[in-house]
Formats: C-alpha cells, structure tokens, sequence
C-alpha cells in the first residue's frame, strides 16, 4: 500500500506486520527526445509500488527532486544541491525510524543520488538502510544485455525508456531514430553515477540528451519483462534483508 494512501491506524497495523518501508528516489532531469523527465522517478516507484504489493510493506511517496545539475540546460530539469538532499533524506529518514520502522529500503532510479544517500545513511543509527537501484539485480541486468547489448549507454536508455512506455505512454522516437555516439567502456567508468560536466559542456557533447544510449530501441514489452524482473528482485531482497534485520534485533 502507498503510504499516502493510508490512515494511521493502517500504517500503525502495516509497521507491527512488516516493518520495513521502501522508498522510491529518482529525478526530475530530461531524459532525450522520447523519455518523459519524470523518467527516473517513474520506474522507481513503480517497481517499488509493486515490490511493496508482492511483501506486504507500505512504499513511501517518490523523491523527484534530486541532484541532476548536469542537466540543467535542457528545459525542464529541475536539480537540488546533493547538501540539501541529503539533508531532506535525513529528516524522512529520521521520522520513518521515529514511527518503529526496523528497515528503510530505498529504491534508487537516478545515479546522482547515490553518494549523498550514501553519506546520509551512514550517518544515522537505529535504522537499517539498504540501498539498491533497480537495475543492480542480475536478473534485470540479463535482460538489458539481451534487449540492448551496449547500446543500453548511460542516459536516456532503452531499459528505463521501455518501462515507462509500458507504464505510462509512447513517445515516437523523432531524433532519437538515429543512434547517438558510442561510448568507450573507458567513458563509461569514469562518469558512472551520473559523473557529468558542467550543463552548457554536457548539452554540448550530447545535444539531444542521449548519453551513449540507443533510447528507440525501447518496446513496451521489454518494459514489461524488466518491471517484473525487477519487481522480483527487489522483493526478495526486501524480504532476505527484513528476516535478517528482525532476527538481530
């Protein structure tokens, strides 16, 4: 059940059952000619909204404004400091302990958010808090491999692309028809985690929003296969990761 959807009494009965809490991060950033900027923020939540049907836990509301500073010459884009995101996600944090939550699992959609949750986590005790973005999974990861090989690149790419279209709607390709430069596995590396330029370089180097990713290789039924793939896995992990947190305390 969303959280937002919830009376008290049924969060207060929801945290005795399964005290764990997923909570969707994602961005509010462009992502190419045919992907929605609430890209991110869509396929974490609904993967999580799902994976929270599957176990049995509330999901919390998304976090859509995060750090996306090097998109901030597209149109749209919306970024906060990675300060005040860490920040913001303390304060959730803090009051999802406060309510008796043993587990904050965090689903993440958005690459620039992983060091400051990182930094924030460690930082607060009383809480169990795990990590993973829905594309961390092997099973998803399969299937991106299969569907797209290296075409998949970095941003704006076909996996999130296709999850949205099965969710939300189908954007035609436009430019995106064209496939965009290849990126060296070398690039890859070094601006993993959303690791980018200044805006003005980045619109530069990939004016239409596309980083090494073949976005018009996306079907709606692939979007499908990964949302269950990851739906999957993601509910196991919450599951293994709840057992193991109850047990020790």
């Amino acid at each position: 059940m969303k959280l937002s959807h919830a009376t008290w009494q049924e969060a207060q009965a929801s945290i005795a059952r399964t005290p764990g809490i997923i909570l969707p991060t994602g961005s509010t950033e462009q992502h190419g000619p045919m992907g929605m900027i609430g890209t991110d923020t869509i396929c974490a939540d609904e993967i999580a909204t799902a994976a929270a049907i599957e176990v049995g836990c509330l999901v919390a509301p998304p976090f859509a404004y995060t750090p996306a500073p090097f998109n901030m010459d597209f149109p749209g884009t919306i970024s906060i400091s990675p300060e005040v995101f860490a920040r913001l996600f303390t304060e959730v944090a803090l009051s999802i302990r406060h309510h008796g939550f043993a587990l904050l699992y965090v689903l993440n959609g958005h690459g620039a958010n992983l060091d400051p949750l990182r930094q924030a986590a460690s930082g607060i005790d009383g809480l169990t808090i795990r990590i993973r973005s829905w594309w961390d999974f092997e099973a998803v990861n399969v299937l991106r491999r299969e569907f797209y090989g290296a075409w998949e690149g970095m941003h704006a790419t076909p996996s999130e692309i296709a999850i949205t279209q099965a969710t939300h709607r189908i954007i035609p390709p436009g430019e995106a028809a064209t496939p965009p430069r290849r990126l060296s596995p070398e690039y890859i590396a070094a601006h993993a985690g959303d690791r980018h330029g200044p805006p003005a370089e980045h619109r530069r180097d990939f004016p239409d929003g596309r980083v090494g990713s073949h976005s018009a290789l996306a079907r709606p039924e692939h979007g499908s296969a990964l949302s269950s793939a990851a739906t999957k896995a993601v509910a196991e992990d919450f599951t293994t990761t709840l057992t193991r947190v109850t047990k020790s305390g």
